[in-house]
Formats: C-alpha cells, structure tokens, sequence
C-alpha cells in the first residue's frame, strides 16, 4: 500500500467535498467549509491558511483545517466567535490519518500544536492525544471552558419533566405572563432575503439588551456576523427566531441546524419587554419547535450562563490541548 497523499486544499474544493462525500464526519457547524471561509476572509490573520487533506489511495481520511505561523500550527478560526473545534475525518480513519499528519508537519519544520477549544469526544482528545503519545510527543491537555448542551425528548411535556420543579414552574409561569399580555406567536425565518431583512433588528436587539454584548460587537464582528448569516444561509443552516407581542417583535435568536443538532449562536431582545421575560422564552419557544421538528440535541453553546441550566442545559467541558511534535 501506497503512503497516504496529503494535499492543501482551498475553501472552494472543501466546499465541493462537503456536498459530495457524506461519509466524512464534519462533526459540529463550526468545521464547515462556508463557515471557516467567511471566518478567514473577515479576520485574515497573519498566520498562513493551510487546509491540509490527506487520502489513501484517491480516498479521502480528514482534513485538517489549519493556521500555521512559524513552527505553530493552530485551528482555522477564533474561539471568540467558534465555540469549538476538531479535525474531519472519516470513521475508522483517525490513525492513519494523524499518523500522516503529524509525519507531514514534523517535515514541514511545524513543532507546536495549540488547540483549542476542543470538546471530550473530539478526534483531537481521542485519537490524536494517544497517537502522540505513543510517538513520544509531549502533550498538555487542560479544562478552559465549558460548553452547555440539552438532550432534546420527544415532547414539549417530557422536557418540562425534566427541568427542576422550581425552574418548570418559572417558565410556565412566565409563559402565561407573556400571554395574558397580548398574543404571541415564535417563528422561524430561514430564507436567505428573510434572513438579510432581520439582521439590522436582530443586531440593534442584541447590543441593546445587554451591555457586554454591545462592547463585543466591534466593527470587524459585525461584519463577521452579516456575512457568516449570509454564507450560512446559502447551505440551508442559518435561522432567525423571532418572539411576537401582538405582531411586535420583542425577541431573536441566530441559531443554526445542521445534522440532529440546533446550535443556539447568539440572542438579543427589545428591552422594553425585559420585564416579561421576553429572552428567556423566546429560548423556550425555540427549544419547544426543535422538539417538533425533531431534533435531538439542543446545543448552548460555550458558556456558563445561569440561563441554559435553568432551561435544562448540562455541562460539557472544554479543553486546550498542546502537543510537542517530535
């Protein structure tokens, strides 16, 4: 058998190879190829892309979507705006695949990999950390974060059996609060015009709402934002949601699906509504519609915010990991 083959791709022959190979695991939305190049061409770093595949015998292993500056090699994209990350590999490829890797990086001089952030089940935790290892490379592995994640049941009554009994009473009541208030509707909009035509209500809502969120906002994610809302949108996984008050829009949420997962990005609400809850529910009401449409996991994303565990979230740790190539 011949050595594996490792070849840099770009973000267009990704982007063909996501349509076409459905039995590479892309695993989470942060790995896709629409939402790795709207990241680097809104922050472009000084660091070179270098989106490396290796295959055996024209059959493609993975992918390592990569930065590399000097003798580092990193992710490709920023934990401020991509909760976590991984390699796309194929099942049952894992080893040959870092094997040739990490023979391809040592050649290439590369001496550091820092990545980050990186979640428990992660191919860099389960197969790259042991093949490492094994070659004798040192390896640092630590807790930097959390994640938050529900497991979605099958009915809107079954998730509410699972809340806490104190926090199950809460949203009932808060939801029969909103509603003696006038009526309200939760919808999704998932159309890319729709979508474009909710982003200067959703950002006004979210920089408003809160106040971190408005120093967070700068002018580079913004734009990050629009774009990656539009890049998203052309492969079907962008969504608004959007809470009404008697056809007045209090509340959104950016959300995306892919796979059997919904991944809650970001939120924002009209603040003269915070006395009725209004984001809180409108996270409710999004989690009520995945159940609906049958999704399994509905996914928090990174951070501890007293919020997702009062609406059932557990925790996931996320780590850092570093290895020493050899």
């Amino acid at each position: 058998m011949m050595s594996p083959n490792i070849t840099e791709e770009t973000f267009s022959s990704l982007a063909d190879q996501w349509s076409r190979l459905q039995h590479v695991r892309w695993g989470s939305i942060f790995a896709l190829p629409a939402w790795l190049q709207v990241w680097w061409q809104e922050y472009s770093p000084e660091a070179c892309p270098s989106l490396l595949a290796v295959r055996q015998d024209e059959e493609l292993l993975g992918i390592a979507p990569f930065l590399i500056a000097e003798e580092k090699a990193s992710f490709l994209c920023s934990t401020d705006v991509c909760d976590y990350l991984d390699f796309v590999i194929a099942p049952g490829q894992e080893r040959g695949f870092f094997i040739a890797l990490l023979d391809h990086l040592k050649e290439r001089s590369v001496k550091q990999l820092d990545l980050g952030a990186v979640r428990p089940e992660s191919s860099a935790l389960k197969s790259l950390v042991p093949i490492a290892g094994e070659r004798g490379c040192p390896v640092k592995s630590e807790q930097e974060d959390v994640s938050v994640e529900l497991d979605l049941p099958d009915t809107w009554d079954e998730y509410l059996e699972l809340l806490e009994a104190k926090q199950r009473h809460e949203l009932k009541r808060k939801l029969r609060r909103l509603s003696a208030e006038g009526s309200v509707v939760y919808r999704s909009v998932s159309m890319l015009d729709e979508l474009n035509g909710c982003m200067d209500s959703f950002l006004t809502m979210f920089t408003e709402s809160r106040r971190d969120k408005a120093a967070f906002l700068t002018a580079r994610r913004e734009s990050f934002f629009r774009s990656l809302v539009s890049g998203t949108a052309q492969i079907g996984i962008a969504r608004f949601g959007i809470l009404e008050l008697d056809g007045v829009t209090a509340a959104m949420l950016l959300y995306f699906v892919y796979g059997d997962r919904v991944y809650l990005y970001n939120s924002g609400y009209e603040p003269r509504y915070e006395s009725l809850s209004v984001g809180l529910i409108c996270k409710a009401l999004c989690i009520k519609d995945s159940i609906e449409k049958g999704f399994k996991v509905f996914d928090f994303l990174k951070g501890n915010e007293t919020y997702k565990y009062h609406l059932g979230g557990k925790e996931v740790p996320l780590y850092r990991c570093q290895i020493t190539i050899q």
